[in-house]
Parts: C-alpha cells; structure tokens; sequence
C-alpha cells in the first residue's frame, strides 16, 4: 500500500514528549518541536492493525517470549543487515539506555574508565557518570565537512583502566555511517587492548543511499565475541513508547552476565504490546520503510538546500543515516547562551542544543527531519526569519 507522510497528525494532548512538554523543555508553549528523535508519522498499518488485535483481547496479563518474536529478529537481521545471528545470542530489554546501564554494571567496576566518541547521544554521558565510572572523551574530527574518527587519539588515551568503548553507530548526532574499513581499524584496536565494545545501533535501518550499514560484530567471530550490540525498531517505525529494544551477544559468558545482571535489576518483565509491535514490525514493515527512506532522502535534501540556498550562514551536515541533522551555527559567532535565544525566543523552534552532545557540540543544534515537509518547511522559514 502507499503511505502518505506529507499528512499531518494532531499529536498534541496525547502526553507526548515532543509536543505537550514545551514550556517544559523551552519554557515556552509556542514552539515548533524539532528536537527529540522521534517522528511524526504513524507507524505502518500492520504494527497499528497487531495491536487493535492484542488489544481487543482485553486480558493484559504476565506475557513471555514466543518463538516467533525472535524469528522476527533473526530474519529481519540476515535480510536487512546480512548478519545471520541465532536464538541463543538474543535478550529483549525494555530500552537502549537501560542495555547501556547494565552493560557497564556487568562488565566494568567503579572507577574504571569507558570511552565514547563525541559528540553523541547524551545518556552515554550521563550512565557512565551517574554509575560512578570515568568518562574519557576520544573526539570525532571532521575532516573536508565529514566526521571522522580520530584513531590516534584514541589509542592516547586507552590505558589499563581502560575497559570498554561504546560506539554509536550510525553515529547520533552527526549521521555517519561508519564503513567497513573504519569498524575494522576500531575494533582491531579494542581487541589489542581488551576493550569491550557496546554497539548502540538503534538507528541501523534508517540509512540512505550509497551507505551500507555494518554491524561491527558481524565482520569476523573474534569481534562477535567481544561485542555486545544494541538494536530495536523503535527509531525504525516509531514505536519508542513501547519500551522493547535486543541485546544480541554472541560469547556465552558475557550473555550470561549480562542476562544475570538485566535480572538482578528487576527487569525481567516485558510489554506486551511491544512485544507484538516489535514482531510486526520486523515480519511486515518493509515496504512502509523502504517508502519513508524515500520520503526522509528528500527531506534531507530540502534542508541541504534550503540552507545552502537561503540560510548561508548556517551549514547543514548532510547524514549518511539517521533521521536528525546536525546544524552549525558557529559562524555566527554566537556564544551558546545567545544562540538558545536566537532559537527558542526569536525563531520559537526547538532543537536539541549542541552542548548536550558534549565536547564538539559547541555552536550546533540537532534537527529531526522525520515530519511532514510543511512542518519542516515551517521550521527552517522560522530559522530564517530569526536570523533576518
């Protein structure tokens, strides 16, 4: 069937985060949202359709996993991603960020220390700090407008208290999808000094033309067996609400530790109506995704364009994944505190501030693209009027 992204859906009054929390979030209620990574399409109509059928059921009682939920997983993985994974390699958790949390209390004690590559996605901050680790910061570079990572810094900064790494991949905020080449430089170093590599690879189905995403686990079985990778559908047909997300973890001990772990916090129980949208999803949202990658490319196109035809001063990364764009305002000269005002106040948009994404992320903001073009259209005009 055909999907039509250009309708817009009404999501206000609905506890949404993006849309009821503004004056919140910006302290103001008149803002366009353009911050958070979810979209503002439905989700493809077999995974609607799954649930109004679990739903009517009307007992919500204890749910487990069936067979058919990891089914859904395996082939969607071997077909999607060309990685043949098994049963027995896979955990359901309620969400990325609660993996990340009980992947650094199995593996890591406190004080030692875990790298990530910023600028990225806040929560690494903030479960590594908040569970008594030491962060250390191996900075992407960009290099010709394109981030790039910066593998000599990295190994400056890997000593023996060193004991993990988390990746982002594809990479939140910036959009690279990381190559082939540059996994097996990274991993080849992680492996050389007992790194333990946490791949967060939420974002791995929304990928664009001329881009291939690799899990990293997948290039060869040492690597596998020193990797634990992060996926779910919830970024992919957005359904993040349903808290089901999948550790897939190929060495034993580290599954096990893992598996204890996630149960020594409680986390035993599932959704169930993530459970059923997570199975639907993988078994019939192919050809609802393969049309929202259309309709996301040439949003991204639009915005290219419309900054470098309209906005001048700000230059737009164009991402190899993802549905977000990272924005930089630097030639504005702009110390961070002005540039929140020229955004929330005078254009009333809110995007997700640079600062957040730690150190790189001075003097840019994060967009989500994955709306209607109208609002897109209304949010960049909003940018170019403040600016004016």
């Amino acid at each position: 069937m055909n999907y039509d992204f250009d309708k817009g859906i009404n999501r206000k009054g609905t506890n949404s985060i993006k849309w009821d929390f503004n004056y919140e979030m910006f302290g103001n209620k008149n803002i366009l949202p353009m911050w958070i990574a979810d979209m503002d399409f439905q989700s493809p109509k077999p995974v609607i359709d799954a649930i109004k059928r679990r739903a009517r059921h009307g007992v919500y009682g204890y749910t487990d996993i069936s067979n058919s939920f990891y089914q859904s997983i395996i082939d969607w993985m071997d077909i999607r991603h060309n990685w043949r994974i098994e049963k027995d390699w896979i955990i359901q958790i309620q969400g990325i960020v609660p993996s990340l949390v009980i992947s650094i209390l199995a593996f890591t004690k406190p004080g030692d220390k875990v790298i990530i590559q910023s600028p990225v996605y806040a929560p690494f901050f903030t479960v590594i700090r908040e569970n008594g680790r030491q962060l250390i910061v191996n900075r992407l570079k960009i290099e010709n407008g394109k981030y790039q990572m910066d593998f000599e810094d990295l190994k400056s900064k890997i000593d023996s208290h060193v004991k993990m790494l988390m990746l982002c991949n594809p990479h939140n905020p910036v959009g690279r999808v990381w190559t082939k080449e540059e996994l097996e430089k990274l991993g080849e170093i992680c492996l050389e000094n007992n790194l333990l590599i946490i791949s967060d690879e939420i974002h791995s189905d929304i990928i664009y033309k001329n881009h291939k995403h690799i899990s990293i686990a997948s290039l060869s079985e040492e690597l596998a067996n020193n990797t634990i990778t992060l996926i779910a559908p919830s970024k992919t047909f957005n359904i993040a609400g349903l808290t089901t997300s999948i550790a897939i973890i190929t060495n034993k001990k580290l599954y096990d530790d893992f598996k204890n772990r996630k149960e020594g916090l409680g986390l035993m129980l599932c959704n169930i109506f993530g459970l059923v949208a997570l199975e639907a999803s993988y078994k019939y949202g192919e050809e609802w995704l393969e049309q929202l990658l259309f309709y996301l490319e040439e949003n991204v196109e639009y915005v290219m364009n419309y900054f470098k035809e309209r906005i001048v001063k700000v230059k737009a990364i164009k991402p190899e994944g993802t549905y977000l764009m990272w924005l930089d305002f630097r030639n504005l000269n702009l110390n961070n505190e002005r540039l929140k005002k020229l955004i929330v106040k005078k254009a009333r948009v809110g995007l997700s501030d640079g600062i957040l994404f730690g150190p790189g992320g001075e003097g840019f903001q994060r967009m989500s693209i994955a709306c209607p073009r109208s609002l897109l259209e209304e949010g960049l005009s909003r940018i170019e009027r403040a600016l004016k």
